[in-house]
């Protein structure tokens, strides 16, 4: 199994961090894996994406034109990415912040409210982790039980106290889809 993964956002979005999130769950489950960062110079409000492969076999080359699976944070990100999706792939949409849905009928849609649960359950900034657990319960590109040692690579230790504030946005997001 090879799974194609395009994250893209503003910057500020948290868009980096699940990119990250996900190559560590990816390498602690023994997968072999790809993480491509890609952002501007103005590190919050400017758009960012990041590509994250996730394979059984070696990966070939880290850059991500034909995803299987589209997290869409903001509108100018479903509107540069939708083509790009493989049929048959996934878009997941922060329907907060997006105001259009996708013209493809070829994939599979999953709109949440991110950022609008985020504030409303105390979450406030980790849209993207509620956006992930959409995508981990409905696509199974991770197992669930590496998401806490995951989450414990991430988590520096001088934040440790957003390890169990993400855990629960994930778990959020899981139940929320």
């Amino acid at each position: 199994m090879t799974k194609n993964i395009l994250i893209a956002g503003f910057g500020g979005q948290g868009v980096l961090f699940t990119g990250k999130f996900l190559a560590y769950a990816a390498l602690l489950e023994d997968r072999q894996l790809s993480w491509l960062p890609s952002y501007g110079p103005e590190m919050r409000g400017g758009t960012c994406n990041c590509s994250v492969i996730i394979s059984d076999e070696p990966v070939g080359s880290p850059i991500v034109t034909e995803p299987d699976i589209l997290i869409a944070m903001n509108r100018p990100s479903l509107d540069k990415f939708e083509k790009a999706v493989v049929p048959g792939g996934e878009i997941y949409i922060d329907s907060s912040l997006v105001d259009r849905k996708p013209e493809r009928t070829d994939v599979k849609v999953y709109s949440l409210p991110a950022t609008a649960l985020s504030t409303e359950k105390g979450f406030d900034g980790i849209a993207n982790m509620i956006l992930l657990g959409a995508v981990i319960e409905k696509s199974g590109v991770i197992d669930k039980s590496s998401i806490p040692a995951a989450m414990s690579k991430v988590v520096s230790a001088k934040h440790k106290d957003l390890y169990d504030y993400n855990i629960k946005a994930i778990e959020l997001g899981c139940e929320s889809i």
